[in-house]
Order: structure tokens, then C-alpha cells, then sequence
């Protein structure tokens, strides 16, 4: 990916900043009678990357593996996916996709050829898991299934037979090869992607070229009707919106979506990304400031996608977020491992909040990536296992996924930065669940300051709001095999007084209230 630079909201007035702003109260205000987009529950979905530790040790150890297992993946990481009600799980990559062969993945383990994992490491890979594997995983999690396919090295005829091994009802020779290696069903599969990072990694190429390629290839991915997986076309990053451009313009009826990467950079430079726990407080903005970016990167390509496409049948999806720091010392740099804080919890809820505000064209995204890769749910170390703060943000936003959005606007919203640059106090974003519960989140990007909110919801009578508090003292706050809750969400709750509620959201944290009358 190319290195991008900050661009953040300047302001002139110095009283807006920190401190001077920290003490006036912000007003929200929910308009709960004008409905609108569903926020798909896809938005909130996962990547798992044969990368570093982030399947290997992380999620698979083998059913002969002393640590407690199911079919080879490991209980407690499942159990605890499980509990966070991960929706999608996209595999196998990312640039590993690109060189993936999946023949190479069924049949006896034993007999799989072991390869090397020339993007990740130059580490062996065995190929212990594969196509029945992976649908494994994502049955026992009751999750759907992201697919993506082997562009870059593969050819229409692999991945057309891939399909069919995966899909078909009849009895082929695929078929009945999947049935003899121990799913006689078809397997479901959700969402396909022809190719990835098609302009880097991917094969190095043109948007116009990638098109060319991507309607050959399309047209010879055939499956059954009501099992045809949505297709995915290999989008842009940043800033870049030409992909977006050129796909949605000749693409155009022949895909579901079209993908877009970002990471949120501290320092925005590839070279030094800056530390994921130690960092100054001025990478603390920073980061707030760059994954803010995301919004006006959304709207952007928006803006594309409806000039060539007014009906809104392609959707914007970000299959590839989430913070990038410099990996931690003494590890492989090929594992991308890193610690994850407070910080990164208050980055998944900004952009969640992004996500919600674009639903009609944002249905789904995957988080890089579910375990020790980047900014993961969960960290495992042989036996030992714990969760991150970014896990415990997910947690709290489930109540978001197939919810009504409602519109939200802030007024006296305070400003966090400094030196004339800042970024806005309080995020916020609500829904209408399916428990029929109005929910809103508010996340407070300010590391020092309180900051109070008076909370309306018109067209409801607002009592109380009750919901889960996620916050913590230091600015790097995160989890480790010692301290496993030093940083994890505790009960919130507020009551109205005089008609007025009015909450008192922490520094630095993550809030997810019910509306109670």
C-alpha cells in the first residue's frame, strides 16, 4: 500500500481544544421516527489469514493436540468467538490468497504438500488447514463464509472447480470427491472474491486490466442458484478512488460488491508505522486522525458508486481495517504481531461508527485479523489465552448487527487535538435493534478529558439508558497472561433528571447504552 499523510480538521480558535472544551456538554440527539438503512450484521465480520500465528497455534493446533480441541481448533479461542457472535470469517487472505491452491487443501493431511508462505515469513506451510477445515471453523461458530480466490497465480478453470467442490448438489466428480472427503452437502458459501489487492500484491495491475480479468472469470463461476455466493471484486485503498471508478463502471451487473482496504498508520508512513504500547500522546491523535480518514475515504468512493451505479445494487465493502503498528520486538516482522490497548478499542468503535452512517452501501467489512495478526480479538500463547480490548469493543456493538439505523446529530460537540489541528470530541452512532431497544454508542476520543452528554431521542421518552463502559487509566492500557481484565467493560448506567439525561462519558473509552423510557 502506498503512505498517505494526515489530514485532519484545523480550527482556529484555540479555545476549542482539549481542557478549554472538556467542560461544555455536547448534545445528541437520535431521530428514532426516520428509520433508515439496516446495518448489515456483515459489517462486523473477521479475517483469518494464513499468517504469522494467526491460524497456526492461534485457532488450529490439530486434533492430536493437548490443548482441548474440536476437529482441530481450539476451544476456548471458538468459545470465545462464539460469545462475541463473529458473523463472517474471510480466509485464506489477503496476499496469501494469491498463491493459494486448494487442491492442495483436501484430502489426508498427511499427504498435503507443504509449501512456503513467501509473503508471510518465508515459514512452511502444510496446508493442515483447508477447504473442510475452514467450513469447520465457520459452522461451529455459526458464521458465514468469505472466500477468496486465487487470482494472482490460479487460472478461471481452478477457481470455477473450486466452486463447484464447494457448491454442487449433483453427483460430479467434484462433488462426490467433497462427499469422499467427509461433506456430502454442500458447503455455503456467502461471499467470493476474484482476486485481492489486485493493484499491489495481487498482481501488480491496472483497475482496467483487473476488469477484463475479473468479467472472464466471472463468467465461468457457476453454482447452483440459491447456493451462488455474492461475487466480490478486488477494489482500491486510501484515497485511491479510480478502482471504485473503473470497477463500478465495467462491472456493472456482474458483482455484488467491490472491496476497499485501509489501515490505520499512527505516524502515516509504511517505513516507521510507530509503537502499538509506549507511544506519545501526539500518536495517540494521530492515530485518531488518520482512522477518521475512513469516513471521507467512504464517502468518496460513495459518491462514485452512486453516479455509475444510482440503483445501489454494488455495495462498498472494507475487507481489509484495522490498526498497523511496528511489530513487537524479538518477534518474526513477517507475523505482523502486535499488543493491542485501549487505543485500538477506541479505533474499531470510530470506525463503527463510519460504518453504521454508510449502511446503505457499507454491508460488509473483516477486521485484520481474529487472532495474534494485527489488531486481534484474541492472543494465545501454547496454552494460555486472553482478550483484547478490541474484542470487548465488538462485544459491546452486537446489538448494532441487522439493527435499524437512526439518524444522529451533535451539536457543541468539543474538539480533541492541538497546535491547531483536531479531531471531534464525541463520536456517536444509534440503532433500533431487533430486540426492538434503541441503542447508542458514544466513543470519547479525548485521553484526558470527560466529557458530558445530553442525550435526546425524539419520538421517545428517554428514562434511562443502561449498557456496558469500556475505558481504562493509561493510554497503552491493554491485557496480558498476568493481568487478563485490566482492561474490560463494566456496567454503565445513567438516569434523567428535570428531563434531562445527561452522561458523563470517561476519557478515552467506548459506550454502549439501551434507551430505557
Amino acid at each position: 500500500m502506498k503512505a498517505f499523510q494526515p489530514k485532519v480538521l484545523a480550527l482556529g480558535l484555540a479555545a476549542a481544544f482539549c481542557a478549554g472544551a472538556a467542560f461544555a456538554q455536547v448534545n445528541v440527539t437520535v431521530d428514532a421516527s426516520k428509520p433508515g438503512a439496516v446495518i448489515d450484521k456483515d459489517v462486523y465480520g473477521q479475517f483469518a489469514e494464513h499468517l504469522g500465528t494467526g491460524i497456526y497455534g492461534g485457532l488450529w493446533v490439530g486434533p492430536d493436540s493437548k490443548i482441548p480441541n474440536t476437529k482441530g481448533w481450539r476451544n476456548d479461542v471458538v468459545g470465545a468467538l462464539k460469545d462475541m457472535h463473529v458473523p463472517l470469517v474471510r480466509w485464506p487472505g489477503g496476499c496469501f490468497a494469491d498463491e493459494y491452491h486448494w487442491r492442495e487443501g483436501i484430502g489426508p493431511r498427511n499427504k498435503r504438500p507443504v509449501k512456503v508462505n513467501t509473503n508471510w515469513g518465508g515459514v512452511p506451510e502444510n496446508n493442515a488447514v483447508g477447504t473442510h477445515e475452514f467450513f469447520d471453523l465457520v459452522e461451529m461458530l455459526g458464521a458465514d463464509a468469505y472466500v477468496n480466490g486465487n487470482l494472482g497465480t490460479g487460472t478461471p478453470q481452478e477457481a470455477a472447480e473450486w466452486i463447484e467442490y464447494m457448491t454442487s448438489e449433483g453427483k460430479s466428480t467434484l462433488a462426490e470427491l467433497r462427499a469422499k472427503n467427509g461433506h456430502p452437502a454442500p458447503f455455503k458459501v456467502a461471499y467470493f472474491a476474484i482476486g485481492n489487492e489486485s493493484w499491489g500484491c495481487g498482481g501488480n495491475m491496472r483497475p482496467e486490466y483487473y476488469a477484463d480479468l475479473y468479467r472472464q472469470w466471472n463468467t465461468f463461476l457457476k453454482a447452483p442458484q440459491h447456493l451462488r455466493p455474492k461475487m466480490i471484486a478486488s477494489g482500491g485503498t486510501a484515497d485511491d478512488t479510480t478502482w471504485t471508478d473503473v470497477l463500478s463502471r465495467d462491472l456493472k451487473g456482474r458483482t455484488d460488491g467491490i472491496s476497499f482496504h485501509y489501515y490505520t498508520l499512527p505516524t502515516g508512513k509504511w517505513e516507521v508505522k510507530g509503537a502499538a504500547t509506549g507511544f506519545p500522546e501526539s500518536e495517540w491523535f494521530s492515530t485518531m486522525s488518520q482512522t477518521l480518514r475512513m469516513d471521507d475515504f467512504i464517502r468518496k468512493n460513495v459518491a462514485i458508486l452512486d453516479k455509475n451505479d444510482p440503483e445501489k445494487k454494488i455495495g462498498f465493502d472494507v475487507d481489509e481495517w484495522g490498526t498497523w503498528y511496528d511489530v513487537e520486538k524479538g518477534t518474526n516482522p513477517g507475523f505482523l504481531f502486535q499488543r493491542n490497548t485501549i487505543r485500538d478499542a477506541v479505533v474499531a468503535a470510530l470506525n463503527f461508527n463510519i460504518f453504521h452512517a454508510h449502511a446503505d452501501r457499507v454491508r460488509m467489512t473483516n477486521i485484520a485479523q481474529m487472532v495474534n495478526v494485527l489488531q486481534a480479538m484474541i492472543i494465545t500463547d501454547n496454552e494460555k489465552m486472553l482478550l483484547t480490548p478490541t474484542y470487548y469493543a465488538f462485544k459491546m456493538y452486537v446489538p448494532f448487527q441487522g439493527a435499524t439505523s437512526l439518524p444522529v446529530s451533535l451539536s457543541n460537540n468539543t474538539t480533541y487535538g492541538s497546535n491547531g489541528q483536531g479531531v471531534p470530541g464525541i463520536s456517536a452512532s444509534a440503532a433500533k435493534a431487533k430486540d426492538g431497544k434503541t441503542y447508542v454508542a458514544l466513543v470519547n476520543t479525548n485521553p484526558h478529558d470527560a466529557t458530558d452528554v445530553v442525550l435526546n431521542v425524539a419520538g421517545q421518552n428517554v428514562g434511562a439508558v443502561r449498557g456496558q463502559l469500556l475505558t481504562a487509566d493509561a493510554m497503552d492500557a491493554h491485557n496480558t497472561f498476568e493481568r487478563k481484565d485490566a482492561v474490560k467493560p463494566v456496567p454503565f448506567s445513567a438516569n434523567a433528571s428535570g428531563g434531562k439525561l445527561t452522561i458523563k462519558v470517561p476519557a478515552k473509552s467506548v459506550l454502549v447504552v439501551a434507551v430505557e423510557g
